[in-house]
């Protein structure tokens, strides 16, 4: 393993691809709270996160898991699912008195449009002060899943089966994707406020 007298083996979470220890010290510097936002197979998480002595400190937390308990039919690692994750959590930490946060995305490739930057929008609009330029921002109509409603209006019933069976076995309609998508926001706005 060694390949010579100067070889040094870095920190096991960086081998793992687990943390960015560079990244990590930048973020130490700013004393502000950090919106994290990390996507697995199956979920998207968004925290509030403060740098504390002892190590971090979680304010708030928003798993997308929690949107299927306010009604949410759809699936729970797509870019409306990332949305309206970003906006419950924000929604949260501002009943909690946090105004402001900076943008954690980890590990994750920085691509313009990304599930990681619908959550950042998700939380924006929610009233979350998040530093951030409008040009990596996914566009409206595709957070809402209209392209996704658009799509399934030419098919017939066997073919909305055989494409979208986790909407119609959820008794989700793909055509209705965009109205579904704005009434749970509204449940989020009424249940955290």
């Amino acid at each position: 393993m060694a390949l010579g007298s100067r070889y040094k083996v870095s920190f096991r979470r960086r081998r793992e691809g687990k943390t960015d220890y560079k990244a990590r010290l930048n973020f130490i510097d700013i004393d502000k709270s950090r919106l994290v936002v990390r996507i697995s197979n199956k979920h998207i998480m968004a925290q509030i996160i403060n740098v504390a002595k002892l190590g971090d400190e979680t304010l708030v937390s928003a798993l997308s898991k929690e949107l299927e308990k306010k009604g949410w039919l759809g699936g729970t690692k797509n870019t409306a699912a990332a949305y309206l994750t970003g906006y419950l959590c924000a929604k949260k930490a501002l009943g909690m008195g946090v105004e402001e946060a900076v943008l954690d995305i980890g590990l994750s490739p920085s691509i313009k449009g990304s599930r990681v930057y619908a959550a950042l929008k998700g939380a924006s609009d929610a009233g979350l002060f998040i530093p951030h330029g409008e040009d990596v921002l996914p566009d409206e109509s595709r957070i809402r899943g209209e392209h996704i409603a658009e799509y399934a209006q030419g098919m017939d019933d066997d073919e909305l089966k055989q494409k979208f069976s986790q909407y119609t076995d959820k008794g989700l309609s793909p055509s209705d994707l965009p109205k579904h998508f704005d009434e749970i926001k509204n449940k989020i706005d009424e249940t955290e406020v």
